[in-house]
């Protein structure tokens, strides 16, 4: 009885643990989702006052913050583009890694495993040495100012990583499945939409999720290339409109990211198993 009674407090005891670290770690990262939406809410007053405890609403909410972002900025604008690009950018890298990560993990050929290696390398450099020649590239095809140069610039850096996946999904793919379909008379094509895409579904999620990310949040490309509100996009739109000079709007910026956040939250909540069993799946396999 001794033994079974100190088995079950060792049991609660590592629940508890468990639990511990896991609402820790809860709390480490949704504080700064939770101080955004609360700064989000405060006056402008309460805000710019170092009185009272800044992680509470003291003095009132108000909704000013959201108004004066739709009413007296472009957000509607930045929002609008960053979807249009983000969307595009997203069918348009998928497009072209789904069709590399099947050439290099199924169709055998000489240096084709160098070649994914040295695609994924590319991804670990980092976008502050690439802008600049990217900024002369998109100069040289008139695209200065204008959103959809960001349809030339984002997939240099979806691209990599999306295939990176894919490879690793396409290649624990049994041969037998390949083998029934080319008996089956289908040809490489076929087998891609039939027999890879269907089986492959997790990790076409976990790499359209990262793409739709990276196209939506991107800052540094939208601030290097683009400088007109009808033109901008979200990340680069709320800075620059809600930041003049030494002056910070803190309430108006804390509202532009909540709401900024918003779509690639959603489809995180929605696609999650999806997303996790991808990310682990593709990371193992290969």
């Amino acid at each position: 009885m001794n033994w079974m009674q100190s088995r079950r407090m060792r049991r609660r005891l590592n629940l508890v643990s468990i639990y511990v670290i896991i609402c820790l770690f809860a709390i480490f990262f949704l504080f700064p989702i939770s101080y955004m939406a609360i700064t989000s809410f405060k006056t402008n007053q309460e805000i710019e006052s170092l009185k009272g405890i800044p992680f509470l609403i003291q003095r009132g909410a108000t909704l000013e913050h959201y108004r004066d972002l739709f009413q007296k900025t472009d957000f509607l604008v930045y929002f609008k583009n960053t979807a249009q690009v983000a969307i595009l950018a997203t069918i348009i890298s998928m497009c072209i890694s789904i069709l590399a990560a099947y050439g290099l993990s199924r169709l055998a050929f000489f240096g084709s495993g160098a070649i994914a290696t040295g695609i994924f390398l590319t991804y670990l450099v980092p976008e502050s040495l690439l802008f600049i020649p990217l900024f002369k590239i998109v100069g040289s095809f008139s695209l200065l100012n204008k959103k959809w140069a960001l349809l030339l610039v984002f997939p240099t850096a979806i691209v990599p990583f999306c295939t990176w996946i894919l490879i690793g999904y396409f290649s624990a793919i049994p041969r037998q499945l390949e083998e029934a379909a080319l008996v089956d008379g289908a040809n490489y094509l076929q087998m891609l939409f039939r027999v890879f895409l269907p089986v492959a579904l997790p990790g076409l999620v976990a790499a359209t999720l990262f793409a739709f990310t990276l196209s939506w949040a991107s800052f540094l490309y939208p601030m290097a290339l683009i400088y007109t509100s009808n033109e901008q996009v979200l990340t680069a739109g709320v800075v620059s409109t809600l930041i003049r000079g030494d002056v910070y709007h803190w309430g108006g910026l804390m509202a532009g990211a909540l709401m900024a956040c918003l779509p690639p939250v959603i489809f995180y909540v929605f696609l999650m198993d999806y997303y996790i069993s991808g990310l682990t799946a593709g990371a193992t396999k290969g």
